[in-house]
């Protein structure tokens, strides 16, 4: 079994077709495609780095909460507003991700994002114009129902944007293809995250507090920015040359035989993306105890919570840059496995010294510990997870495949923030038992995610074509035409090669 390094040396699965260019079919064709290197990098950080708003939507309401509990008191968290206003995102995400994942398999790559895109920016603006008639209750309904329309949105870019991103980095120079994906996905998220913890820091110390209801608004109201940003590319947005070939959008999908391919594979990948997001809740609760040994939660200003808040999302950048450099070395499966067990690891040595790191004394080594633990998170499943599952399914079916991954995942991490609650009281209120606990549930399931990745195929340079390659043998084997996939109907990798082989011809010619 090879671990580490670039799968050059094992021959790849061909379809036998009779064709004299199936060898080229099978020799990393995208690569071949004359581009010129920015026309190769632009589609896939068009598609990719829409996910900034993700990070930024979701962490950005933790703090605008805050500001709308100190200006509005009891009649914003005592009727539920809170709570909705909170979590009411994640059913959004979650329906954005079912609805676009079929719709960027069965419609467009491009024009799905695009529709993510516009409905990104009217209800990330209308979230920051929230009126409801002119009443508390109204204003904090109408911010609901917009942070929900928003969460659509940002469903829509992770079945369409991260796939299409995945698909576009196949025309890139082969090995740095999954760091060109994580640098546009996760590292984007991981981004959003940091400035959306600082810009409400910067609009409270440049509104003060006594204009918090400016600072509010116009912190969600910059959550329009970078979707406007990638607007004018993603109007430009085609097709990518993977989809063109291999979709099903004009065939009916064969369900049945999919499911039989594939339907292993899923779960897996599913199930791992569940626990993972399942488990971070549990990782903000040392956050909570670090910074508790900083300032008083209780008398400190907005802008000491909010800084800190700036510092803590910070930790995740590391990881995340220099997991994805590791993951085009030991592949997405092996950095996703090391990374998700080492996380794991560190997180049961900081459970077991909890009572120790969380005295004053020691908040140093325990941020530093701290922050290699989510740092390890980004690493591992942060970077990767989103790369399996967008590496581990044939182009037809893609999209769906991806969004029900990540849909699961999402829904782990709704019912983590209600799960773990009990999971600290099992421990007993004020006791380290408390804090510990739920600490030890999430590493163990690191743990359990790294020997359940063990069940995962290999995933190289080129395994998007290669998986299409093996499902179109599989499809063939089972007496479905294959001639009915691409865009067309009728076309298929032999044509689309054919077809490029007089430009590819005259190319070489012009070299010599």
């Amino acid at each position: 079994m090879k671990l580490f390094g670039k799968k050059n040396d094992v021959a790849e699965p061909t379809v036998d077709s009779g064709s004299d260019v199936n060898n080229l079919a099978n020799v990393d064709p995208l690569a071949e495609i004359p581009k010129g290197r920015w026309d190769r990098i632009w589609p896939a950080m068009a598609c990719g780095s829409g996910l900034f708003s993700d990070g930024y939507i979701n962490n950005v309401i933790g703090s605008v909460s805050t500001m709308l509990e100190t200006i509005y008191g009891t009649a914003y968290t005592g009727n539920g507003s809170q709570k909705n206003v909170n979590a009411i995102t994640f059913a959004g995400t979650v329906l954005g991700q079912l609805v676009f994942g079929y719709t960027s398999d069965k419609w467009s790559r491009s024009n799905s994002l695009l529709v993510s895109t516009i409905i990104l920016i009217v209800f990330a603006a209308l979230g920051a114009a929230s009126y409801g008639g002119g009443t508390l209750n109204g204003m904090f309904a109408a911010l609901t129902a917009y942070r929900f329309l928003v969460g659509v949105g940002i469903g829509g870019e992770y079945p369409a944007g991260s796939v299409a991103c995945s698909e576009a980095t196949g025309e890139l120079k082969s090995g740095t293809r999954n760091r060109w994906f994580i640098l546009f996905t996760n590292v984007m998220i991981d981004w959003g995250f940091v400035i959306g913890a600082f810009v409400p820091y910067l609009m409270v110390v440049i509104c003060t507090d006594k204009h918090l209801r400016l600072a509010w608004r116009i912190s969600l109201g910059l959550g329009v920015v970078p979707p406007l940003l990638l607007l004018y590319l993603r109007i430009k947005l085609k097709e990518p040359e993977e989809f063109k070939r291999e979709s099903m959008r004009n065939v009916r999908i064969p369900y049945g035989l999919v499911f039989r391919y594939y339907g292993f594979r899923l779960f897996i990948v599913s199930l791992i993306w569940f626990m993972y997001d399942f488990s971070t809740y549990s990782f903000g609760i040392y956050s909570s105890a670090i910074l508790a040994n900083i300032y008083d939660s209780k008398t400190a200003a907005l802008t000491t919570i909010f800084g800190w808040n700036t510092v803590i999302n910070l930790f995740y950048i590391p990881g995340a840059m220099l997991g994805s450099i590791f993951s085009d070395y030991a592949g997405p499966k092996y950095a996703l496995m090391i990374g998700v067990f080492l996380q794991g690891i560190v997180g049961f040595i900081m459970a077991g010294l909890y009572p120790h790191l969380a005295k004053p004394g020691n908040v140093a080594g325990f941020a530093v510990v701290y922050g290699i633990f989510l740092s390890l998170g980004e690493f591992g499943p942060g970077d990767n997870i989103g790369l399996v599952a967008s590496k581990t399914c044939a182009t037809g079916v893609r999209g769906q495949y991806y969004a029900i991954a990540a849909a699961t995942g999402k829904i782990g991490a709704f019912i983590g923030t209600y799960i773990f609650p009990y999971i600290e009281k099992a421990g007993g209120k004020g006791t380290a038992a408390s804090a510990q606990y739920p600490f030890y549930v999430s590493s163990s399931l690191c743990i359990f995610s790294a020997f359940l990745v063990m069940l995962l195929p290999y995933i190289g340079q080129d395994t998007i074509t290669t998986e299409d390659i093996n499902f179109r043998k599989y499809l063939q084997s089972k007496g479905w035409d294959t001639n009915q996939l691409g865009l067309l109907k009728g076309e298929n990798v032999e044509a689309a090669v054919e077809s490029e082989l007089p430009v590819m011809s005259e190319k070489k010619e012009e070299e010599k």
